[in-house]
């Protein structure tokens, strides 16, 4: 199994720190667990197959594309830091 860890700062609360570790089998496309956490609370969920495939649809783009796009977003070490905004809610 894949795993990444990211520190972020939420455009939300600048101030605040959170860790975001996202985990893979086999690639992001296939679905990916999700972790966030402020150092006191933390937050678990899973990103299927399916809910990837429908929002890809929904933003009418290309699987592989959007795919792309996940991984520049929440992958560490694609080059991509400060293109993209976190907010919490």
């Amino acid at each position: 199994m894949e795993k990444t860890l990211n520190r972020i700062h939420p455009v939300s609360d600048p101030e605040a720190t959170y860790f975001l570790q996202i985990s893979w089998e086999k690639d992001l496309g296939t679905g990916f667990g999700i972790l966030l956490t402020d150092g006191q609370c933390a937050w678990a969920g899973t990103v299927s197959e399916a809910e990837i495939s429908k929002e890809a649809a929904d933003m009418e783009m290309i699987k592989e594309k959007y795919v792309e796009e996940l991984k520049k977003a929440l992958v560490a070490g694609e080059g991509s830091a400060g293109k993209y905004n976190f907010v919490i809610s």
